[in-house]
């Protein structure tokens, strides 16, 4: 089909990438994959592999990008997005989030595509606000474990704005909040696989300092229509995408333990430095300007999250990185 839309999607073999492959697929469009394999995994696209309409490149966005033919959108989901991830490879976290999203910054430019990029809620840091709209500046430490990451987003934002104003970039910005679902790694470091990895090893669930820090998780099924519906829209200022039902950590391991039918307990570790007290979107501007709201209520998600957990091979459960840091 030579009217098929191509988009251009990196980070495409990660969690959030691999679904929006399948959703663009479904959509018609002719997908166009690009990942370093840092932390993404071939296995979360493998089955579109034998699609026409589908196609992968191993490669760093950090590094120039070259797109042959046409290209009329791209998705920027390049990046670590676990704090195991980040305090690993703090460079290639602030390269992909600078280098990388000029790179495709100037691929938008010159191909005349429109690009969304995808920022996070950690751009709001510790928040003295809560819950957190798009107009608070946030309450970042430039130089904590987490700067390498934060401030790679929030200078993301800033490139991707300039490009719109200076060069008329049809740009859009996503900042999303904690989102679970099917193809999150195991032993990636956040709080939700962390409790489930504990839960099926029959460990206690590690609850960093009192357990009070309020989180908000999204399932990626409503995050990716929110994606959806913000590619297509006019409006270029950073939106929100998130769950504004907020739980406890707390609240939440206890959710898990009864989800699972264990008998575990919960137990207390110390805090990590800059952990987030409060993590809860404002989604009226999603609510009015793109009419989305997430459907899937935490039960549910969670019940098909578990579930494709368990199916993981036993050598994968039986993993566990040294902590995670409640995100």
């Amino acid at each position: 089909m030579e009217n098929r839309k191509r988009i251009l999607i990196t980070g495409a073999a990660g969690f959030l990438g691999s679904h929006l492959c399948d959703r663009y697929i479904k959509e018609g469009f002719h997908v166009i994959a690009m990942d370093n394999l840092i932390t993404g995994d071939l296995r979360n696209i493998e089955h579109l592999f034998p699609l026409e309409n589908f196609e992968f490149y191993n490669h760093d966005v950090s590094k120039y990008v070259h797109v042959s033919g046409k290209l009329d959108y791209i998705l920027h989901f390049a990046s670590p997005a676990s704090p195991i991830d980040y305090l690993k490879i703090p460079i290639q976290t602030l390269k992909v989030g600078s280098l990388g999203t000029h790179n495709l910054l100037g691929l938008a430019k010159d191909k005349k595509a429109r690009i969304l990029v995808a920022s996070t809620s950690e751009v709001y840091g510790d928040p003295n606000v809560n819950p957190q709209p798009e107009e608070y500046w946030g309450n970042v430490n430039p130089v904590g474990p987490r700067g390498v990451y934060d401030e790679a987003k929030r200078f993301q934002e800033a490139i991707t704005m300039a490009y719109h104003t200076f060069h008329s970039v049809e740009t859009r910005i996503i900042r999303i909040f904690n989102t679970y679902g099917p193809r999150m790694r195991l032993n990636d470091g956040r709080v939700l696989p962390a409790f489930i990895g504990q839960a099926l090893r029959g460990e206690e669930l590690t609850v960093f300092g009192d357990g009070s820090q309020t989180r908000s998780f999204c399932y990626v099924d409503d995050l990716v229509e929110g994606i959806h519906r913000l590619l297509l829209s006019d409006y270029v200022q950073p939106m929100n995408i998130g769950n504004p039902d907020e739980i406890t950590i707390r609240q939440f391991g206890e959710e898990i333990i009864k989800l699972t039918g264990t008998n575990q307990q919960l137990v207390s570790k110390p805090l990590p430095t800059d952990d987030p007290k409060q993590r809860r979107p404002d989604i009226t501007k999603a609510r009015a300007i793109l009419g989305w709201e997430p459907k899937v209520n935490r039960a549910e998600g969670l019940k098909i999250t578990y579930e494709y957990f368990k199916s993981l091979p036993d050598i994968e459960i039986q993993h566990k990185d040294f902590a995670y840091y409640n995100k």
